[in-house]
């Protein structure tokens, strides 16, 4: 139920249909779709628990184009489209009782009884059709196209004004035609058509509204002619710019006038009054004894006024010369001793066809150009009707709650915000009215108390707005990606789209060798086969497309976490391919750090070295994973993969610089470095240790290491007899050596431990050449030349 207009002045409640001034360009049923689909099912039923549909079905598929009640007040009928058809509703039961279809569209109806037993109906393909409780009873048809339909009781003549000065009478007591009434307008002039017909309830009077001249005719039905005119005022209905129209060439000599047509007729049931609409928008209020007219009511549209209904009800109404004039867009009721002020106006959300007021009673029923036709009730102007009574407890409720506001111009804040802004101080004082758990203040005084507490609030909230702005201006940009529905989870997103890539092309190859096979496998392979490809192409929906899990991709509140621990023990593989590609990502070395990295990989052991970066980026991937909550303490495999992947992208395989030493051809000199030259000839290491004589057993270097190719190593020490290191000799070099004690004592090597005789442990084998004579195999040097090719050997 919807309320029109201001509270304070009459209201108009809706109670079938849309709401007065919810008006829209857009077709009834393309609004209502576009409603339900953006509105929640909360949303909806809120809606309809907060709408009265008075009348159950009170709609047609398409439009409607008349509506009437039975002079008992137990039925209503309308006539509607598409396709052309009656329904007729029990008010008593406030639900559809049946619905006919017709052959053609239907221009206007009578009902013939009290009820809605027997009818007659005006068609637009010039037929006349009778119809009675069975249904469809009698079918005729005039010489013109109809407009217009109305019923004499006491000669049982229908009347049926037509597009020519005819006016054509069918008597239904003998069954047949009778002569037309022959209207011939003012000085035999040409009339193009009847557009009205009215029957005076008192003295049965019939007035027929003339299209083209703005006259209206009034015939007596005893001697069937003529006993009257009315002349409009032109001058003051027709607008000043449209008095004349340009002649058509070759046809008018001079400039015609504009037609002023007639279209609606309303006769009051005192026998004298009348009410005249007019092709202008127009309503004119004319005594019968007086050509001149009493009242003037303009719709202000401009457009041909469709109804004219005089309201009567006696003592429970308004009061007596209500008129209620209709067109097209409007719909107004006032009163015709002052037809300058409204009773009230009435904008309809769709076109107006019909009008129909149900007599001594505030409910107006309405036949549009929408789908649900509509009704309004106005307690002001009458009471409900019998059949529907409960209306006016319910519009005494709805006035209870629109008048229980307290105050006007005023803001409810409580106690909080005002201490907020300052203003407790006023507490007892009429500037605050108390009101429940707050108070009420003025708006002028609440303006101004929140910009002296935030004088930032306007600033505030303008950042805001253009930040609101700004950010649907966004949203309206081209993007080049066309997921645009994936807002969270994109990576969840990418794979899914690429296992539906797969499997869409696993099915492609699948179809294409089912295409392929050979027809002699026989019809039972094949009809395995087309099974398979039907079940490939009608497979599940993806997660996607599912709009049950359309959240999962909008909603931040359902985005995975991917650095948790749980997520890392689901997912080990996408956690080192992330990791891999942070460390990827680091800063590139400079050119002398990777020639010093080439230097130190070059002269250190490749399985030690190996192992070094092992442990060191398992340690620093340790330290990482502390940091990071330790999340793969516990999962081998990601650290395996990682370490694999590191040492893969971040350091490139060690060049190997052959290490290959010839021996010189010439003799080299002695160096004088205290051990023999790697260099040196055979003959030159034999002098020399025939020259040192027993001093180079002797000497402090009496104990050799020699790594294996296996892996073991091989010691050679000469053992001593006593504590200073020396043999007893009573040599010169022993001499020296006992003379020279404690001189030349060679510096203890860190982290070695001496032992036993001559024995050490601990600390690490300096790095040294392999003598020739320790040279086996392929390891020993050609001697005596450069090459060691086989044509240098053959040439000897």
């Amino acid at each position: 139920m919807g309320v029109a207009l201001d509270p304070a002045v009459v209201k108009v409640y809706t109670v079938n249909g849309e709401a007065s001034g919810s008006s829209s360009a857009l077709p009834d049923w393309l609004t209502r779709k576009r409603e339900l689909k953006g509105k929640g099912k909360r949303v909806v039923r809120e809606h309809v628990e907060g709408t009265i549909e008075l009348i159950q079905h009170f709609d047609f598929p398409e439009a409607s184009n008349k509506i009437k009640t039975t002079r008992d007040g137990h039925h209503a009928i309308a006539t509607g489209t598409y396709k052309p058809q009656m329904k007729v509703w029990d008010l008593d039961q406030l639900s559809l009782k049946f619905e006919r279809h017709t052959d053609a569209e239907n221009v206007d109806f009578v009902m013939l009884s009290d009820d809605w037993t027997k009818s007659i109906h005006l068609q637009n393909d010039r037929s006349v059709e009778l119809h009675t409780q069975g249904g469809f009873h009698y079918r005729t048809r005039i010489p013109r196209f109809g407009r217009a339909l109305a019923y004499h009781f006491p000669s049982c003549d229908a009347l049926f004004a037509a597009s020519g000065p005819e006016i054509y009478r069918l008597n239904l007591d003998q069954g047949r035609f009778l002569n037309p009434l022959l209207l011939q307008g003012e000085g035999g002039e040409e009339i193009a058509g009847v557009n009205t017909i009215d029957i005076n309830p008192a003295h049965q009077l019939f007035g027929f509204g003339v299209e083209g001249n703005g006259t209206v005719e009034f015939w007596d039905p005893r001697s069937r002619t003529r006993v009257g005119i009315l002349r409009l005022p032109r001058d003051r209905l027709m607008p000043v710019t449209s008095l004349a129209v340009p002649a058509l060439p070759g046809i008018d000599d001079g400039a015609r006038t504009q037609p002023l047509s007639v279209t609606a007729i309303a006769s009051r049931p005192d026998g004298l009054s009348y009410a005249i609409g007019t092709s202008t928008g127009h309503t004119l209020l004319y005594d019968i004894r007086s050509a001149r007219h009493l009242a003037i009511k303009d719709q202000g549209y401009g457009l041909p006024v469709k109804n004219v209904t005089w309201i009567e009800g006696g003592s429970r109404m308004a009061g007596d010369g209500y008129v209620l004039s209709a067109d097209k867009k409007v719909i107004k009721i006032w009163n015709r001793n002052s037809p300058e002020v409204n009773f009230t106006s009435i904008t309809p959300a769709n076109d107006i066809n019909d009008v129909h007021h149900i007599p001594n009673s505030g409910l107006l029923l309405l036949a549009n150009e929408g789908i649900q036709m509509t009704s309004y009730f106005i307690p002001q102007l009458g009471p409900a009707p019998k059949w529907c009574s409960f209306l006016e407890n319910l519009t005494e409720e709805m006035e209870d709650q629109t008048t229980r506001t307290a105050y006007q111009d005023y803001k409810f804040i409580d106690r909080s915000e005002l201490t907020k802004l300052g203003l407790d101080r006023l507490v007892g004082t009429p500037a605050l009215k108390p009101y429940m758990h707050g108070y009420f203040v003025s708006l002028e005084l609440y303006d101004a108390a929140r910009v002296i507490a935030n004088p930032y609030a306007y600033a505030e909230h303008r950042e805001r707005m253009v930040q609101e702005k700004m950010e649907k201006m966004a949203e309206t940009r081209i993007r080049s990606r066309k997921d645009t529905n994936v807002k969270v989870n994109k990576a969840l997103a990418e794979k899914l789209k690429r296992e539906e890539e797969r499997a869409r092309k696993r099915e492609e190859r699948r179809a294409k060798r089912a295409q392929t096979q050979p027809e002699e496998q026989g019809k039972e392979d094949a009809m395995e086969v087309d099974e398979e490809v039907v079940a490939g192409k009608s497979g599940k929906p993806s997660l996607l497309n599912d709009p049950r899990f359309a959240a999962v991709f909008q909603d931040p509140e359902f985005e995975v976490d991917e650095n948790t621990r749980e997520f890392a023990l689901l997912n080990p593989s996408a956690v080192a391919q992330r990791q891999n590609r942070d460390v990827g990502r680091g800063r590139t070395k400079t050119a002398v750090e990777e020639e010093e990295e080439e230097s130190d990989k070059s002269s250190s052991d490749p399985l030690s070295e190996s192992d070094d970066s092992e442990e060191g980026s398992s340690s620093s991937g340790s330290e990482d994973s502390d940091d990071a909550g330790k999340l793969w303490q516990d999962d081998i495999r990601v650290r395996m993969a990682a370490r694999a992947s590191s040492r893969r992208q971040a350091r490139p395989p060690p060049r190997r610089e052959p290490k290959v030493h010839l021996v010189p051809l010439q003799a080299q000199n002695e160096g004088s470095g205290r051990g023999v030259d790697k260099n040196a000839t055979f003959g030159q290491r034999r002098s020399q240790l025939g020259s040192r004589g027993k001093e180079r057993a002797f000497s402090r270097d009496d104990s050799t290491v020699r790594h294996t190719t296996d892996g073991g190593v091989e010691m050679t020490f000469i053992p001593k007899t006593t504590s200073s290191g020396h043999d007893y000799d009573d040599g010169p070099a022993g001499a020296a050596a006992q003379k020279g004690k404690g001189k030349g004592k060679q510096p203890k090597r860190r982290g070695v431990e001496t032992f036993g005789a001559g024995m050490e442990r601990g600390g690490e084998e300096p790095e040294r050449e392999m003598s020739e004579m320790e040279r086996r195999g392929r390891t020993k040097r050609r001697q005596g030349m450069r090459s060691g090719s086989k044509n240098t050997f053959r040439k000897l």
